[in-house]
């Protein structure tokens, strides 16, 4: 209870200092009991949201086909089950974000040698360049968000983001 209320005052000082907000936005930043959820879908559409307006505006992709393209920017030979798995988007969208992207020319999907089942994919030279020419428009936009906290305290958050995460088999799987 009594960490509750300070929680509650602490809150109450950041308030004071950001009259601009919307008052809904207001109202479930200090007054909703899912607090972690609301912050953290916050934060991820005011991040992703202008840089898939951007994407979809340079290259004609969709959040799905970037989702993809991203994934595999960071790792080549990967399934489209392990992009589901990493990003929560459903396997029918990130099938139909793939068929897309291999009609565009931007992945390579190749059968597995070792397992013939396995279907691997690959960015082509075109999808690793949209891949090279997007990663800093989203690092800077990271940055910017992230400013606000000192540089302790963003790596306080990502082990606090993490812990949560690597959490996961203890959250319940159903509702």
């Amino acid at each position: 209870m009594r960490e509750n209320l300070k929680r509650h005052e602490r809150a109450h000082d950041l308030r004071d200092s950001a009259p601009d907000l919307n008052p809904m936005v207001g109202t479930k930043l200090w007054q909703n009991p899912c607090w972690l959820s609301f912050r953290t879908n916050f934060i991820a559409h005011h991040f992703n949201q202008p840089l898939y307006d951007w994407i979809q505006r340079r290259y004609r992709l969709t959040p799905p086909e970037h989702v993809v393209l991203y994934a595999l920017g960071l790792r080549q030979g990967i399934t489209a089950d392990d992009i589901a798995a990493s990003s929560s988007r459903p396997k029918n969208t990130l099938s139909r974000a793939v068929n897309s992207l291999l009609r565009k020319k931007l992945v390579l999907r190749k059968q597995d040698q070792s397992d013939r089942r396995r279907l691997s994919l690959y960015l082509t030279r075109s999808g690793r360049k949209i891949f090279e020419d997007t990663v800093p428009r989203l690092v800077a936009r990271e940055q910017a968000m992230a400013a606000a906290l000192t540089p302790v305290e963003q790596r306080e958050l990502n082990r606090l983001l993490t812990k949560i995460i690597l959490s996961k088999s203890n959250w319940p799987a159903t509702v």
